[in-house]
């Protein structure tokens, strides 16, 4: 188990914390998008895509927890995370240089670091990630022009689908990811600033959020319908979460 040393210190420096002057710059002059998601609707084979056009930087965070085993592989530094220690990540955090972070669980600290925009800002690339919903909305106060982007499935029906494909869960894995989902949802129609992809064709949905990010292009119709789907889902979900 993952134990912070310096918890008192890292809640400390969060509870009041701001990017500095130089990291602000760096913001200014890098692209970046946010892409949210609820379980299972393919969020990260979408950045893998998007990474494959040769336009994306993704976005490895910090992390002050050890390495995992995950499917019988050992991560990888800079590959699932950056893997530092907390004394690094606490000087970093007091001269405001991460985008954002947060203490998980009260076992770790991970957030994104101003070094990995800055080295999309030097390959000439878009800096994406994905995260959650606490984290876009840091993000925002301190990158207004940030793109949050918010994916969704094609209908609940599939969604479900989707989720049973990944193979069998127990009732209480599925109803967490079910309350996850609705706490995403709720932002999703609550904030606005999400614009919204529907997944429903992997190569339409990559170049859609391509448009949006690289083009502006943004149809208010499309919007509209999405929104709409969005709130549907919402509240079938939190049906779900209720019984």
């Amino acid at each position: 188990m993952n134990r912070l040393e310096n918890l008192d210190e890292f809640k400390k420096i969060l509870a009041d914390y701001h990017v500095s002057d130089a990291s602000k710059k760096t913001l200014r002059s890098t692209k970046l998008v946010l892409l949210v998601a609820p379980s299972s609707i393919g969020r990260n084979t979408l950045i893998r895509e998007l990474q494959k056009t040769g336009e994306y930087h993704f976005i490895v965070s910090d992390t002050t927890r050890k390495p995992r085993v995950n499917d019988g592989i050992l991560e990888k530094n800079g590959r699932e995370y950056w893997f530092r220690s907390e004394e690094e990540m606490l000087n970093e955090l007091k001269a405001g240089l991460f985008l954002e972070a947060a203490i998980i669980h009260n076992q770790q600290v991970s957030g994104i670091s101003i070094r990995e925009l800055e080295q999309a800002r030097v390959e000439g690339k878009t800096a994406i990630t994905d995260i959650e919903v606490v984290g876009v909305h840091n993000i925002m106060g301190a990158k207004p022009d940030a793109i949050a982007l918010f994916v969704l499935p094609p209908s609940f029906e599939e969604w479900q689908r989707r989720i049973r494909d990944r193979g069998e869960m127990s009732p209480h894995e599925y109803r967490r990811r079910m309350e996850s989902a609705a706490k995403e949802l709720k932002a999703a129609v609550s904030e606005p600033y999400y614009k919204f992809v529907i997944n429903d064709n992997l190569a339409e949905a990559v170049e859609h959020i391509h448009q949006i990010v690289q083009n502006g292009v943004i149809d208010a119709d499309e919007q509209s319908t999405a929104r709409l789907l969005a709130e549907q889902l919402y509240d079938k979900t939190k049906a779900i979460i209720s019984n």
